[in-house]
């Protein structure tokens, strides 16, 4: 069989990449259909056979799932190669044997982390590792250990993460995937780009009537799409990069400070506010837990050196007098009834807010997935949630005279 006829042509690109070795993290995502995961058991059978001092480990997060999934995937791919006698697989232990060089792949679930850490090929070393259903896992930290155990003895690997997003936009598989990293590189797939005799008919119908009767869940289930929950407070966040040339244009420079220490941030914000087009624009940010009042000020200084007037939360008038004495002009924010609940419906009004990721990361992450909380009949409660809230107090309290104007014009 010609290796086209078993890849989806949405992958033909990063085929080439896997054989020039052009990263290391190859994260797969998509809706049903996409054929991402055939796509990945290609790779590993193919590149067992490739190099032969390589192994490979499939892994979900509960071991009892293996069988049905990553094993049979795999079965099913060296079948598809025409290779599946020169392999012999097992099922207790779950294991495949590729016969002419005596190299394994491995299954493993993250339910057991101690057969993780304990595995060692007899020869060679892991260079695939794959993570099937990404999102059940239980985030980076345990993503990280699983790979700290397993990239060992080796100078290239290939880790592979196949996985449905979530509908929540704060899920972190959904968070940790619009962050860029050097050696990593996202694919998104969709049934759209699968040959349909692949499918069968059967499939395309199922997809074609959700469509008709309920286009979001569609857009999430068959075509991955990040969709909320439908309590997501701010829909008009735009994540973008500013030049340093944009940001000489700006001048309506607003400055919001909310106070924390020991458990909760101390965030600062910079900001610009686009009355006409009604736009916010968040720059920079001092975003730190365990920062005092001193080291403080001698940051905002540093981005302030003309001393503009910085709003700050009216709850601490001791720091808002100490960062005073350190030479900060600031003054506390205005605060009355219903003060939280105007300023984040004036902010969730705006035609947009946009904010530079790469240079306020806590500000896009708070803003992204700030979330209307259920209560115990799945309902959305009344009131906005006071969490994970830092970088939109301090947005608050640097606007509060754009949204006085507001009320009065």
């Amino acid at each position: 069989m010609k290796l086209s006829d078993a890849i989806a042509p949405a992958f033909f690109g990063l085929h080439e990449e896997i054989r020039n070795n052009t990263y290391t993290h190859y994260v797969l995502k998509g809706g049903r259909g996409s054929a991402k995961s055939s796509f990945i058991s290609i790779e590993l059978i193919l590149g067992l056979m490739r190099h032969p001092d390589t192994h490979a480990v499939a892994l979900r997060s509960v071991g009892n799932t293996l069988q049905d999934s990553v094993f049979s995937q795999l079965l099913w791919a060296a079948e598809v190669l025409e290779v599946a006698r020169f392999f012999k697989a097992t099922k207790s232990p779950l294991k495949m044997v590729y016969l002419p060089t005596g190299q394994t792949i491995l299954f493993r679930g993250a339910d057991d982390p101690q057969k993780i850490k304990s595995i060692r090929p007899s020869f060679g070393y892991f260079r695939y590792i794959w993570f099937e259903e990404w999102n059940q896992f239980g985030g980076m930290e345990e993503t990280r250990s699983i790979n700290q155990s397993l990239m060992r003895g080796g100078e290239v690997f290939d880790a592979f993460y196949s996985y449905n997003p979530p509908e929540r936009m704060n899920d972190w598989v959904n968070l940790e995937t619009q962050e860029q990293r050097p050696g990593r590189v996202i694919h998104h797939s969709t049934y759209e780009t699968v040959p349909p005799g692949w499918l069968g008919r059967q499939f395309l119908l199922e997809a074609r009537h959700l469509k008709t009767v309920h286009p979001q869940k569609y857009a999430h289930e068959y075509l991955g799409t990040v969709t909320g929950t439908g309590g997501e407070v701010f829909r008009n966040v735009t994540l973008r990069e500013m030049t340093d040339r944009e940001i000489g244009t700006f001048d309506r420079i607003r400055r919001g400070l909310d106070w924390g220490y020991a458990v909760d941030p101390f965030v600062y914000l910079v900001l610009h506010y686009d009355r006409m087009r009604r736009r916010l624009y968040i720059f920079y940010e001092i975003y730190q837990v365990g920062l005092s009042n001193r080291l403080a000020a001698e940051r905002i200084k540093s981005e302030n050196a003309l001393n503009r007037e910085v709003v700050a939360d009216s709850a601490e008038p001791k720091s808002i007098a100490e960062l005073n004495a350190y030479g900060i002009r600031a003054v506390g924010a205005r605060k009355g009834p219903d003060s939280v609940k105007h300023g984040i419906q004036w902010l969730s009004d705006l035609e947009e807010i946009v904010i530079d990721q790469r240079r306020c990361p806590n500000a896009a992450r708070e803003f992204r997935t700030y979330e209307l909380e259920r209560d115990a009949a799945g309902n959305f409660k009344a009131r906005y949630p006071d969490r994970n809230n830092h970088a939109i107090d301090a947005a608050r309290y640097a606007v509060q005279d754009d949204m006085t104007y507001a009320v009065v014009r």
